[in-house]
């Protein structure tokens, strides 16, 4: 456990000492802005672009924000037109214009997310961990949107809306040092590495 503790006071102090390659997407780094600017340490923590090993390969998280009344696990998805989908639909349907395209219900994708966390903090609860998905373009839903889906504009009050503490100092320190103490490099491989596991996955089915 005192392993965990000093990386994590250690990655408190130091957040800028990993040299990230891979610039965020517009989404992505309007997400990451928008936290920033409103929780801070020493009561939250912002990891982007976490590689973790899951079943059957890995998986990566746009954000995970770790803070005292939570863990919040966020799928970021920069989109514009109509959009269509329930919680339950395997996919969701985009629509420009008279142009139609679907994509991965983000829901179930950040499942796999939330799967991965859960593993990694194994000692948390499991209701202190949160799904979460934000939408950052101009981007309008047609059907009704689902629990834990909303805009950029919502997310700020969202968050606060969690006062309740659910972890120690401590503990946040020690998640923080088990997340970097588990998380794949922020490198290029990192990532090449990724796709063709999820390549190699889709080609099967």
């Amino acid at each position: 456990m005192t392993i965990y503790l000093i990386i994590g006071f250690i990655a408190g102090l130091l957040i800028g000492r990993y040299r990230i390659y891979r610039i965020q997407n517009k989404g992505e780094a309007l997400v990451s802005a928008n936290i920033e600017s409103s929780f801070k340490s020493p009561y939250y923590h912002l990891f982007n672009n976490v590689t973790l090993t899951a079943k059957n390969g890995t998986t990566q998280v746009d954000h995970v924000l770790l803070s005292r009344f939570g863990v919040f696990v966020i799928e970021t998805k920069h989109y514009s037109g109509w959009i269509f989908g329930n919680a339950n639909s395997p996919n969701w349907t985009q629509t420009i214009y008279k142009s139609k395209s679907s994509f991965q219900n983000p829901l179930r994708q950040n499942y796999k997310h939330i799967k991965a966390l859960q593993a990694t903090l194994d000692f948390l609860p499991k209701e202190c961990i949160h799904s979460l998905v934000v939408f950052t373009g101009d981007a309008e839903f047609k059907t009704e949107m689902p629990v834990n889906v909303m805009k950029l504009d919502d997310l700020k009050l969202y968050l606060q809306s969690f006062k309740t503490e659910v972890m120690s100092e401590n503990r946040m320190q020690f998640c923080i040092g088990r997340i970097e103490a588990q998380r794949y490099a922020l490198t290029q491989e990192t990532d090449i590495e990724h796709a063709k596991l999820l390549n190699n996955k889709y080609k099967r089915h």
